[in-house]
């Protein structure tokens, strides 16, 4: 591992050479700073202060190309440290240009700035020179922007995100207006989103509401909705829960207003989630792999579409250890001398990313037979056995190898090659 991490960091290194010009830039909202190196480090020219806009921009370009025409320099790597999401029109801009965009760690420049003037202060000029100089020493990676149906998936799987995330919120404080106005409500119907029960929040959704209707005429208002599901006891349960309510009865106007509307809120959010994956499934038809990585037992089109969109194209990765370190789920060593500390994962990649495969995995140990397995024998195992967690982490990286091989070689899934025979060898030991 360490010997591919050195060897990857040169290549990077040797990537830059004398007819390179490397440029790091410092991104905000509206005002951006750039500062351009050799491949030693010397600065060249002069800073370029820019707008983020189409003057702006075009501006950039220009001030690249001429220092590299004053000083020789046939190849530009723009660099920018990917904090926020206003730098995403400008990386895509440039490469437009035919201009190569890398990141940097906002954590290595926080960590090297004071070696630039042996001070802790932060601007946006000291930055830029940070960031290029970064870049210089092979401290960058390659950002793989989405694009095509991979664009449109991550955008619409993020707006899938906040939309859940307001229905979520809506339903608290639904349930915070039963707390105050009904508090019985939930001992008749556990679920309140149920169509019965939505029935009678929009029609009487109050304590005197229910007593002045009578549990038939309640019945009778289900039964033009429902056919099947209520009946005569639930109305009369719905009856003396409101008969006995103790919830508030000031404000009852308002209060019928807050949860028409909490309600219309509900619905449209539902409405939205729905519409929201009916084109997340168009996209994922029309994505090479797709269908192979669904016949994973216990893999759901949320998790695909959620993966898809943290990652882009599978074909651009080589191997599946590049997605574990992009997911931040690679080891990491805590050593010194002969302390040998607990090994851990980074977690230096996409959190979102990292965070989907962890709950995808849950489920799978217990519904997937091999991942189930292969928990079982990390956590019981003779030699190093696994905590529960370290086990459920491990699996997160089995699992982004099965989806990768699956879905570049479009294969279905066989339990066989995912255990592999030596693994299970090692399981049928362990069952005898």
């Amino acid at each position: 591992m360490k010997f591919k991490l050195k060897q990857k960091q040169n290549q990077r290194i040797t990537r830059i050479t004398d007819s390179t010009l490397v440029v790091g830039a410092d991104i905000a909202k509206k005002i951006h700073v750039a500062r351009a190196v050799d491949f030693r480090g010397i600065e060249l020219g002069k800073d370029c202060v820019f707008n983020n806009d189409q003057v702006g921009l075009t501006k950039l370009a220009a001030w690249m190309k001429e220092i590299g025409r004053t000083h020789g320099k046939t190849d530009i790597l723009f660099g920018i440290e990917p904090t926020g999401h206003y730098w995403f029109p400008l990386a895509a801009y440039l490469q437009d240009q035919g201009i190569q965009v890398v990141v940097v760690n906002p954590h290595h420049v926080n960590k090297t700035k004071e070696l630039e003037d042996n001070s802790p202060t932060k601007s946006d000029y000291k930055d830029a020179k940070v960031i290029a100089k970064l870049i210089r020493d092979g401290n960058y990676s390659e950002p793989k922007l989405p694009t095509k149906e991979y664009a449109e998936l991550r955008i619409l799987m993020n707006l899938r995100e906040k939309v859940s995330d307001s229905l979520t919120q809506v339903k608290s404080r639904i349930g915070n207006w039963f707390d105050r106005f009904f508090p019985e409500y939930t001992s008749v119907f556990k679920d309140w989103d149920g169509k019965a029960s939505l029935m009678a929040m929009r029609a009487f959704p109050l304590p005197a509401d229910i007593v002045a209707k009578g549990a038939r005429d309640v019945l009778a208002h289900w039964k033009t909705g429902v056919k099947r599901g209520v009946g005569i006891k639930r109305a009369e349960a719905l009856y003396a829960a409101a008969s006995v309510s103790i919830g508030l009865t000031e404000g009852v106007v308002a209060a019928r207003m807050e949860l028409s509307t909490l309600l219309e809120q509900f619905d449209l959010y539902n409405e939205q989630l729905e519409a929201i994956m009916v084109k997340v499934m168009e996209i994922l038809e029309n994505i090479p792999g797709t269908a192979e990585m669904l016949t994973i037992p216990g893999m759901g089109v949320l998790t695909i579409a959620g993966f898809l969109a943290e990652i882009g194209d599978l074909n651009s990765y080589d191997h599946g250890q590049q997605i574990i370190r992009l997911a931040g789920l690679n080891l990491m060593e805590n050593s010194s001398g002969i302390r040998k500390g607990q090994t851990g994962i980074t977690k230096r990649g996409r959190s979102r990313l990292r965070a989907l495969l962890f709950r995808a995995v849950m489920p799978m140990v217990a519904k997937n037979k091999e991942f189930q397995a292969l928990h079982r024998y990390f956590t019981t195992r003779s030699q190093n056995p696994l905590k529960k967690k370290q086990s459920l982490i491990a699996l997160c990286g089995k699992l982004i190898r099965v989806l990768h091989t699956l879905g570049t070689k479009q294969r279905t899934y066989s339990p066989i090659d995912v255990i592999g025979p030596i693994r299970h060898a090692q399981l049928q030991q362990m069952a005898a």
